[in-house]
């Protein structure tokens, strides 16, 4: 278990704002709080201290929007899903992290200043093809860094679904997304003791947060978690581009 004091401190809002997020309208703050616990342990091991609790807010949300949730998507973007995770624990010890949040904080910031200069437009049916590769994107991403909400939102913001079935829809492809994710991170040695008992320590405040995110969806408008999900997306995405730049700065 970690005993550093300002891990904790940094730690316990960090996890109980992630599951509330996650809750109440898809997790875009969830890779927030993983980049806010990297700032005082390793990136490798925040990221695999969160991914068991993610895993537990994806079973608290999920029940939550368990009848809510997009089929027609979930069918092309599952699949490319699992392929993303294939390819990121084939060349985990191959990747440049730096140049992996580049390259997503990029396309999120610019997807979101796309949207935010053409205004809202008609609602737009996605194809299979873009299922797939968007897919892709978001469980290669998801692995490497637990960053695949950009890909997820870039395919499914466009389609205009009810905010319930937007929000379901993203809870649960993280739920099985999240799961697949868990023999890899073990067979790269990733889930040691020490990450899982500092996880279970921290497993109430995700459980609590994530609680209290879906009772927050309930009485939020639908404009407004459509605005808060590209809100959080550029923010992210501004996140994700500091966080790749910012060692060539300090060089």
């Amino acid at each position: 278990m970690i005993d550093d004091p300002l891990f904790w401190l940094v730690a316990v809002p960090a996890v109980f704002l992630a599951g509330a997020s996650k809750g109440g309208f898809g997790g875009g703050l969830a890779f927030a709080g993983i980049l806010v616990i990297a700032t005082v342990i390793p990136p490798v091991q925040a990221a695999a201290i969160m991914l068991p609790l993610l895993c537990l807010m994806d079973v608290v949300a999920a029940w939550a929007f368990r009848k809510s949730w997009h089929r027609p998507s979930m069918a092309v973007l599952v699949p490319g899903s699992l392929i993303g995770i294939a390819l990121g624990t084939a060349t985990f010890t191959l990747l440049d992290d730096q140049m992996m949040r580049i390259l997503v904080g990029g396309l999120a910031v610019g997807f979101t200043l796309d949207h935010w200069i053409r205004g809202n437009r008609p609602p737009k049916a996605q194809s299979r093809p873009k299922g797939l590769f968007w897919g892709a994107m978001a469980g290669y991403t998801s692995f490497v860094i637990h960053a695949g909400g950009p890909a997820t939102n870039i395919y499914l913001l466009p389609q205009r679904l009810e905010k319930s079935v937007f929000v379901g829809t993203i809870v649960i492809f993280y739920l099985i997304v999240n799961y697949a994710k868990i023999p890899s991170y073990a067979w790269l040695g990733l889930l040691n003791g020490s990450n899982l008992t500092t996880a279970a320590i921290l497993a109430p405040l995700a459980a609590i947060g994530t609680w209290i995110g879906t009772r927050l969806h309930a009485v939020i408008s639908e404009a407004w978690v459509y605005r808060l999900s590209y809100l959080t997306m550029f923010a992210t995405g501004l996140n994700l581009l500091y966080d790749g730049f910012a060692p060539w700065f300090r060089a």
